[in-house]
């Protein structure tokens, strides 16, 4: 295989299975989709095997194209190793970190400690993405992401866990709303009431919408917003009601006419962790931004619930 393909094929194929398309793929890869394509069908039939299934949704990875995404991304960090040994003989090669992480991290926690952490290594580019915890878990797993950031109600199975922050979910009513008297809710209670929520595809709207469903309902939403700041302003109108992460709900109730209330729903409470496959053999940088998360969590109190973290499962 190592006669057939060369890094820049490894490169467009891990960039197609992470986007999910070959069309992105090749995006990424700054090539024209005509020889993206070419360039898997080579690659196909050069091992006699398919390695995606293409469909009207985009494309999936055969168990043939699992493995070589998987012996792709080791080799890819490899080469993140060689540039770190390089030292200063690499100083025009960039490290680049694959970072997933829920709403609340990437909205609340995560801009600070990244903004510190590029500042300080101007040769290390981090690609950041959104997702539900079970599908940060996955990609960890499956290799395709390099650091994750769950919450610990997902089961990271067998990566190694870190505590990063409390992400506490709240409801937020404005203060003339008849529920606005109460000192908690749970959330089935705003299942009737209109919502007003994140727009796009939002893993924090995600994850209210499964709560709902197993509750037998589905949330309605009069309107949806790009920030927590926009949301909070609209429940300040009695447009609807709102779940955010607390943090958030906090810093717009200084100057809003809004109450903020804790939920009584176990799943409401939550830490968030910092998750790898293992700290032994991730590049340096990676590891480096590892331990600025680790030092940005010190700087809040940790929720009870870290037992396993640090260990191996």
């Amino acid at each position: 295989m190592s006669n057939r393909f060369d890094l820049s094929d490894l490169r467009l194929f891990l960039h197609i299975v992470e986007s999910g398309s070959i069309t992105a793929g090749a995006a990424r890869t700054h090539m024209a989709l005509a020889s993206a394509s070419a360039r898997i069908r080579n690659m196909e039939d050069a091992l006699g095997a398919a390695l995606l299934e293409r469909g009207r949704r985009g494309i999936r990875t055969t168990d043939a194209g699992r493995a070589l995404a998987h012996h792709a991304r080791m080799l890819g960090q490899q080469m993140e190793q060689l540039r770190d040994e390089l030292g200063q003989y690499a100083q025009g090669l960039k490290g680049r970190i694959r970072l997933l992480c829920n709403t609340s991290a990437m909205t609340e926690f995560l801009p600070e400690v990244l903004a510190s952490f590029l500042a300080r290594h101007p040769h290390t580019d981090i690609e950041l993405e959104e997702k539900l915890s079970y599908e940060v878990v996955q990609a960890i797993v499956d290799g395709v992401a390099d650091v994750g950031i769950i919450a610990d109600s997902a089961d990271s199975g067998p990566l190694q866990t870190f505590p990063f922050r409390q992400d506490h979910l709240v409801a937020v009513l404005a203060r003339k709303h008849p529920l606005a008297r109460r000192k908690a809710l749970a959330f089935g209670e705003l299942l009737d009431e209109d919502f007003v929520g994140l727009s796009g595809d939002s893993a924090l709207q995600q994850h209210l919408a499964g709560h709902a469903a197993r509750a037998g309902k589905r949330l309605q939403y009069r309107v949806r917003l790009r920030s927590f700041d926009g949301i909070c302003r609209m429940v300040e109108q009695l447009v609807g009601v709102a779940v955010i992460p607390e943090t958030a709900a906090q810093a717009c109730a200084a100057h809003m006419d809004i109450r903020v209330l804790p939920l009584t729903d176990a799943w409401a409470r939550r830490q968030l962790l910092i998750c790898v496959r293992g700290l032994d053999g991730l590049p340096g940088h990676t590891r480096e931004l590892i331990q600025s998360l680790q030092a940005y969590a010190h700087q809040a109190p940790a929720s009870g619930k870290s037992s396993k973290s640090g260990k191996r499962k």
